[in-house]
């Protein structure tokens, strides 16, 4: 387990996998690259296999080799540089204008946090290449999803390695919940890219549930705090499997303007400026302190025995070890299963599980309105990915002048500058770039128009207060 260091969530698979009777002996080797932090993930673990009687052993390491010897799976949950870039990918675009709710999957910030970890992720495979089992499985929960799957399955293709999100998982509960429905009941069939999948297909015991979504939503309105999705369902007749304040960012149409952001935002993940990354500064030091009281012995360790999250991982692990076939939505290089999408991006489609491995599912045509929405991301991952894999500044830059929601905020200058701030600044953790700017040969400058304040990076980003005022 990659990045185990991200204890609560960590701990969350830990216990999805031992759900499973194919894996109560399993062994987890736990892998951070910060020492302390895994030191106290380490011994809560097992701390809570002796409090709880469990099977399964656990080890530890900062050697990344180390824990995928002879591994039959690996997960990734990793974040290069922890809080300090990712302050620098929400604060450094806040000043120039662009206002994001969580910032991690495009936007400036998303493409930076895809230049850190696509290097990463990369140095892992190249690792399972040597020391773990041929037919190793790896699962990244780490984002920018698409962009990071795109360049791990384009240079490894022989490695089978797969996205993992839990968008369509809590959307369906969540509808299946408004509309007064046993999730168990329902079928789903969503197709599209990671963060901007649609439902194509929704029904209820064979019936389609599209007709009463739209009735209740002319009774009764959307439900509080997903204007932003339902508004999106409006415009193109299909609901969406991203939280609502997350796709705001990927779209031009909403955090251009002030009053479009009093007219849709909510709290939380429902739009608030910046609020995933001061949830994170917020809580950094208290959720220390927890893992020390379990580490310690201070607090006895949960473990909820039997419990099942809606991860994917767990399944898809039993499945291969026992051939009982699941089904999840998975993050794989297209090859035409959606159509009318590139045939060499990365699209989420439905992907099935059994003793040999992973078989991802033909969709076909989505609805071109559909499609070209995700293609207007498409084309940001895609140069993304260029510019991970061979340290272009200009390919960094070309993939912010097509990111929509800072076109819709900036000029092209205005971009080039904000650009060449963030590389200066991240420079530490994007070892792929020599220092230059992304400015071509004899391009102009502008500078930053008077009237845009500059933010300070410091222990929390503005959620009140953005650009507008």
């Amino acid at each position: 387990m990659m990045g185990a260091g991200s204890a609560g969530f960590c701990r969350m698979l830990v216990e999805d996998i031992l759900s499973f009777a194919s894996m109560k002996d399993i062994h987890f080797a736990l892998m951070d690259v910060d020492p302390e932090r895994l030191d106290l993930v380490h011994r809560s673990m097992q701390r809570m296999k002796e409090e709880h009687a469990l099977a399964c052993t656990f080890s530890a390491t900062t050697d990344r080799r180390e824990a995928l010897a002879e591994a039959d799976f690996a997960i990734s949950m990793i974040q290069v540089g922890g809080l300090e870039p990712y302050k620098l990918d929400v604060s450094i675009p806040l000043k120039y204008g662009i206002d994001v709710c969580v910032g991690d999957t495009v936007n400036p910030g998303g493409i930076f946090r895809g230049l850190r970890h696509v290097p990463a992720l990369l140095d892992m495979i190249r690792d399972m290449q040597d020391v773990s089992h041929p037919e190793i499985i790896f699962m990244n929960y780490a984002n920018p999803m698409a962009i990071v799957s795109w360049a791990m399955q384009k240079i490894y293709p022989d490695t089978t390695s797969v996205g993992l999100c839990h968008g369509v998982q809590h959307t369906t509960n969540m509808l299946c919940k408004w509309l007064e429905v046993e999730v168990e009941e329902c079928d789903v069939l969503t197709a599209g890219i990671n963060h901007m999948a649609w439902f194509l297909k929704f029904r209820h015991n064979g019936n389609d549930l599209y007709p009463k979504m739209w009735d209740k939503i002319a009774a009764e309105g959307p439900i509080r705090g997903e204007e932003y999705r339902f508004e999106m369902m409006k415009a193109t007749g299909y609901f969406m499997t991203e939280s609502p304040g997350h796709l705001s960012e990927y779209l031009p149409y909403f955090r251009k303007r002030k009053d479009l952001l009093e007219l849709f935002n909510g709290p939380g993940f429902s739009g608030e400026t910046a609020y995933y990354l001061n949830s994170c500064l917020q809580h950094r030091e208290k959720y220390l302190e927890e893992m020390r009281e379990l580490a310690d012995g201070r607090k006895p360790v949960p473990f909820r025995r039997g419990y099942k999250s809606v991860e994917y991982a767990s399944n898809i692990m039993n499945a291969k070890l026992t051939g009982e076939i699941t089904r999840f939505a998975g993050n794989v290089l297209n090859k035409g299963f959606i159509s009318n999408l590139p045939y060499d991006c990365c699209v989420e489609v439905p992907v099935f599980v059994d003793r040999l491995g992973l078989h991802a599912s033909y969709v076909g045509r989505i609805p071109e309105q559909c499609a070209a929405l995700c293609q207007s991301n498409i084309s940001v991952q895609e140069l993304a990915v260029k510019a991970a894999i061979e340290g272009d500044p200009e390919a960094v830059y070309h993939a912010c002048l097509l990111d929509p929601l800072t076109a819709a905020v900036l000029a092209p200058h205005e971009i080039r500058n904000m650009v060449d701030e963030m590389l200066e600044a991240q420079a530490p953790w994007l070892p792929q770039f020599k220092p230059r700017s992304s400015h071509a040969p004899g391009h102009r400058i502008g500078r930053l128009p008077t009237g845009v304040k500059s933010l300070a990076v410091g222990t929390e980003v503005s959620s009140k207060k953005g650009h507008y005022d």
